[in-house]
């Protein structure tokens, strides 16, 4: 086995807009209830669980 150099990417990426951290949210939230809606969860169970993340994000 061998050893890897790992970079530090954060240095070479510019701070992330307020557009774009929340076009992430809306993506990473949308694909959170799709994934709980493909596994036959039902639709209170996900508004309570996306109700949760949100007080956490909060």
């Amino acid at each position: 086995m061998a050893l890897a150099v790992v970079r530090d990417l954060r240095e070479h990426w510019a701070p992330a807009s307020a557009g774009e951290l929340e076009r992430f949210e809306t993506d990473v939230l949308s694909g959170f209830v799709l994934a709980r809606a493909s596994a036959g969860l039902a639709d209170g169970t996900i508004r309570g669980d996306v109700g949760h993340l949100e007080q956490i994000r909060t």
